[in-house]
């Protein structure tokens, strides 16, 4: 198939695979590490980040849209992703639109991170499913810690940078009973855009 009759798609992206630092009860993915036992960390490389902007990039597209998810993507760190835009400055017409979407648990947003990506305007979105009482019960860290509280930290860097982030909520077991408590959180919390997709 020709560049001209090829329909307009967009990237999902796993730059880190299915690593996380987070150990969520319900997660379905963390376990896809085993496929690569002989390697511990996986890491997306500079070459394969090249290749994978550059590529999609010289096809013609009305908008070029990247979709980074995990895992955790925000393990790869800032640099990662500022290497990331400067590949898509690098390899894009002049005029060429580019969106980045980052899903994300929240956890490792610093400073940095936030900065960048509200300079350019990634829309992100944080996993939160409701109160620490909810969320707390099945997002926990590696050593069984709670996260509700350092997620709150990320966003609250997103804020306080001007990052246009979302909030998505996995519908379990335990908060899929309280629609209502989880509804009324997260609008008491500031958040007005939400994502909820069952546990299945």
């Amino acid at each position: 198939m020709s560049d001209a009759n090829m329909p307009p798609f967009t990237l999902l992206i796993k730059p880190a695979g299915a690593d996380c630092n987070l150990r969520c009860a319900y997660c379905f993915y963390l376990e896809k590490a085993a496929l690569y036992p002989d390697t511990p960390h996986h890491r997306m490389s500079d070459e394969v980040l090249e290749r994978l902007i550059g590529s999609y990039m010289a096809t013609d597209q009305p908008q070029y849209g990247f979709g980074w998810q995990g895992g955790e993507p925000t393990l790869m760190g800032t640099a990662f992703f500022k290497r990331v835009t400067a590949l898509q400055q690098q390899c894009g017409r002049p005029g060429a639109l580019v969106a980045n979407g980052l899903q994300t648990n929240g956890t490792l947003i610093d400073n940095d991170l936030a900065a960048h990506l509200a300079a350019y305007r990634f829309l992100v979105g944080v996993s939160v499913d409701g109160p620490a009482a909810y969320h707390d019960a099945y997002r926990l860290t590696a050593g069984g810690e709670a996260t509700r509280t350092r997620v709150q930290a990320g966003i609250d860097r997103l804020r306080r940078h001007g990052v246009d982030f979302n909030v998505l909520t996995l519908v379990n077991a335990l908060n899929g009973s309280h629609p209502e408590t989880v509804y009324r959180h997260l609008v008491d919390q500031g958040h007005f855009y939400h994502q909820y997709i069952p546990c299945v």
